[in-house]
């Protein structure tokens, strides 16, 4: 690549004063020849990462600070775009650090394949235990049911793009993200590229290091609103059905019948007809393989020590049935106002 166009880092941000700092130097220190710029919208923290951010801006004049009032991911995002100034757009995460090659690498990609959008890899790491657990959950194909972003696949066309690095003439052409979408904004914007005929491509050269959240707690509230989300996607359009999304929901399924089973087992012994007893006798062994399984999974995870692979095994649980339930309301009833109450304090 013999010029390098200017680039615009687009982050949105709320409740991020741990993790900012590290975040924004990982931007500004690439080794990348062209302009840069990052533009962030201050979405309504409850904690300092306000101060922190102005103090960035204050030592930094290539940052810029938009305010997010309503504190909504696409809102946040589109207000960073208008308020940028460069060719490519690069959108960027505050609980993410980019490698120092990372924009080279997405912007060369971008124009060696013709592309409108570009991602990569989501490298899940962990300051904590906890973390560092749920990380492994992460790598895992078990986890997430191996989307791209999560575990890897050549390189090549995608469906949707991990965070995504853009021509900017795409949001001229099909639309800036759409603000009714809380979350799976990046997959319905990648739609509209797909349908204009662009290319949205996957390279697994581009790691991006991505700090999930820290417990349990926090992890089922994101699951939750991922999978109502998700749910909202195969509700309105057909491309956004997948065999691998039901798969949870009849997880969910088979685990609650398991567990009123696992109850009804005992009273029923003996009262009830043959027949009967041993259908309840099945049921109730779902939950039981279900916790098996997600034990197998942690031991065979990424995770280090019999301790981070038992919590790996929990984080699986947190991952896949509040996922599953999330899924079920959005896609019977629609995700309407639900909110990832993980990120909100």
């Amino acid at each position: 690549m013999t010029e390098f166009p200017g680039v615009s880092y687009v982050m949105p941000v709320l409740n991020e004063a741990d993790y900012l700092e590290e975040a924004v130097n990982s931007i500004l220190t690439q080794d990348y020849d062209g302009e840069k710029e990052l533009v962030i919208a201050l979405g309504p923290s409850t904690d300092d990462t306000d101060a922190v951010a102005r103090r960035l801006a204050e030592a930094d004049s290539r940052i810029t600070l938009v305010d997010n009032p309503k504190g909504r991911t696409p809102i946040a995002l589109n207000l960073a775009i208008k308020e940028s100034i460069h060719p490519i757009i690069m959108r960027v995460d505050a609980h993410s650090e980019l490698p120092s090659n990372y924009t080279r690498r997405g912007v060369e990609t971008l124009y060696r394949v013709g592309a409108h959008d570009v991602g990569g890899l989501m490298d899940a790491r962990g300051r904590t235990t906890v973390q560092r657990a749920i990380a492994a959950a992460y790598h895992s194909k078990f986890g997430f049911g191996g989307p791209a972003y999560h575990s890897g696949a050549p390189e090549g066309e995608a469906e949707s793009a991990y965070l995504g690095i853009f021509r900017r003439e795409v949001f001229d052409e099909v639309g800036f993200y759409d603000e009714n979408m809380w979350r799976a904004q990046d997959w319905e914007l990648c739609l509209r590229i797909r349908q204009a005929g662009h290319k949205v491509w996957f390279d697994p050269e581009l790691k991006v290091g991505y700090y999930p959240r820290e417990n349990f707690k926090a992890l089922a509230r994101q699951s939750y609103a991922s999978g109502t989300w998700r749910g909202e996607i195969a509700r309105r359009f057909p491309e956004g059905k997948s065999l691998r999304h039901d798969i949870p929901p009849l997880l969910l399924a088979g685990v609650g019948l398991g567990s009123i089973a696992l109850i009804v087992a005992p009273l029923a012994k003996d009262r009830a007809p043959r027949a009967l007893q041993s259908l309840i006798n099945v049921a109730a062994s779902a939950p039981l393989v279900y916790v098996a399984a997600t034990m197998a999974a942690g031991f065979a995870s990424k995770g280090e020590g019999l301790k981070e692979k038992l919590l790996t095994a929990g984080a699986f649980q947190s991952i896949h049935l509040p996922w599953a339930a999330g899924y079920l309301k959005g896609r019977i009833f629609g995700a309407g106002g639900t909110l990832d109450k993980g990120r909100v304090k």
